[in-house]
This record gives structure tokens, sequence and C-alpha cells, in this order.
């Protein structure tokens, strides 16, 4: 049975080069999009043809409206175990099987601390001076013994709080969920949220979107900040109060962001993050690494041959 397959968002237009395609079912056809495809309409009419689809992480949604505009649409494959932007239950109202992929866990947490050092050690803002012929145009801030709050002490909470203890960091914690026992096991102080973000020189978040965290980080736990205190988050943009976190940033309320999730991705050129001045901002590349794209395209392509086979594996199945 031959395939028509699409893969999506590929903006790196790497996909082709990271797994074995031509092992698709004799006839079939690959296509990759490397760019957003546009509003509901447009991404209909792009897709319509297509039987299979790999989509990479949220970076296309798929509601119910999307997916019964999808005729031909046999199997959809998201990478990443976990993809909220799917309407499951309009999946298996229309039979459609989904399945997910394996993934590297650590980079998300790599690029937290390289977020964090950024804004700390002022070096996106020193290496612009130094290239426009100025030298050590501000002061840097030191770490160690400065207290890192972490909201979320899960999988790559835990990572980061290591590097901030390998730092002489005191780390703190706070989640819905948490209990003293597990922060302390984690080397961990576990302190109730507004207490956390009243003392914290840095507070990160690491928490799963769902509908219990949506916008857990708020106005109120924003302008409670340490004026100096800067703020990282690698999880997801609904978990924080943006218009509320952009306004301190504005008005100098807090001393700085780093911030790789956004309400709207990519971002416009109108968006008011591209003014802010004491920020570093990445275009969400927490999980944009070569080791987690081979082993998304990898398991793609073993989805769909599994699939084709009969077998299909690593489903996912709505709540």
């Amino acid at each position: 049975m031959s395939l028509s397959v699409a893969v999506l968002d590929d903006y790196q237009n790497v996909a082709r080069g990271l797994a074995d395609w031509s092992s698709l079912p004799a006839g079939s056809a690959l296509t990759v999009f490397d760019r957003p495809l546009g509003d509901l309409d447009a991404t209909a009419a792009a897709l319509a043809p297509f039987d299979v689809l790999v989509i990479m992480r949220e970076r296309t949604p798929f509601p119910a409206a999307l997916i019964g505009r999808l005729p031909n649409l046999k199997l959809l494959v998201t990478t990443g175990a976990r993809n909220l932007s799917i309407d499951l239950h309009a999946c298996a109202a229309r039979g459609i099987p989904v399945s997910g992929t394996g993934m590297v866990g650590t980079p998300a947490a790599e690029l937290t601390w390289g977020l964090i050092l950024a804004l700390a050690k002022r070096i996106p803002a020193e290496d612009r001076a130094l290239r426009e012929g100025r030298w050590q145009t501000g002061l840097t801030g030191g770490l160690a013994g400065k207290r890192l709050g972490l909201v979320g002490l899960g999988k790559l909470g835990t990572q980061v709080a290591r590097v901030g203890q390998a730092l002489g960091m005191e780390v703190a914690a706070w989640s819905p969920n948490l209990t003293d026992e597990r922060a302390a096991a984690a080397g961990v102080t576990r302190l109730e949220k507004a207490a956390l973000f009243a003392t914290a020189d840095v507070v990160s978040v690491h928490l799963v979107l769902g509908e219990r965290t949506r916008g857990v980080v708020g106005a109120a736990e924003i302008a409670a900040m340490k004026p100096t205190a800067l703020f990282v988050n690698t999880a997801r943009a609904g978990l924080v109060d943006e218009a509320a976190l952009v306004d301190a940033l504005r008005h100098g309320r807090i001393g700085g962001a780093g911030i790789d999730v956004f309400a709207t991705e990519p971002l416009p050129a109108n968006s008011p993050w591209l003014d802010l001045p004491n920020t570093v901002l990445t275009p969400h590349l927490g999980y944009v690494t070569q080791e987690n794209y081979a082993v998304f395209y990898r398991d793609a392509l073993d989805d769909i041959l599994a699939w084709s086979a009969g077998t299909p594996k690593r489903l996912l199945t709505a709540g």
C-alpha cells in the first residue's frame, strides 16, 4: 500500500536526512513543509491530500475542526509522547490512530541554564556592545549564594536544580503536589508559592501545562518578585500571564527574563517581546537538538511502518 506522507513544520529542513524514508512502502511519496501553513483554511487545503501526517510537537494544532476537513487522513504521528494541541477524541471518532515518539530528556534543562547564564552574565548585551566598539558596559551578577526558585520539581526541574546546586545556589521549589519529603530527596527546600516568588533571585518554570496549571504564574506572583530577580520559562507559555510579565519587564519591576515559549509562535513582527531590552529570547529551542530530532524522525518512520504492517505502536489515547 503506497502512502502519501507529509512532515510538517520542519523549520530546519532536516527530516529527510535524519530517517531512511526510502523504507516507506513502495510507491509512497514524502512531502516536507518547512514553514507554518497558515490559518485553518490554508492548513486544511494543504493537508487534505495526505494519508499520513508527521507533526512537530505543538507547532500546528489539530483541533476537531481541522481533523474533520482531512478526508484522507489515516494516521497522525506527533513527535514526543504528549501533544495537547491534538483533539484525540476527534481522531478516535474518525478511527485515526495517533502515535508518538521517544525524545531525549535533557535539552530543555540545558537551555534553561543557557538563558539564566546569558541574563546573569549579560552575554548578549556585552557581545553586541563589544562588536559596536564598546568595552564592559555594565556589571554582571553572580549566582553563588543566590536562591534559585523552581516552579515544578519533576524530571526537568530536578536536572535544573542539580546545576544550581553545583554553582553554589540555594535551591527552593514549589508545585501543586510537591511534598517536603520529595523536595528533601532532591536536596531542595519546599516553599509555598508566595514565598518562593518573593524570595528567589532566579525563578524558572518547569510544569506540564494542563487545566490545573494554566496561568499558575499570574500577575500577583510576578508583582511579588524582587526588582533584581530573573524569570525564565522554557516550559509552556500558557503557564504564565504573558501580559503581566511583559508589563513588569517594560517598567523595570523585575531584573530580566529569558523566554523560550510564547503565546503566539512564531513571534509576529509586532510582538511586544521584541521591544524589551532586559530579555534573552529564543524561538522555542528547548527540544530542538540534533540528538532529539534524530529520535523524533527515526521513531516517526518506525510508527508509520508499524501501522502499515497492522501493528501500530506508541499510541496516544484520550484521557
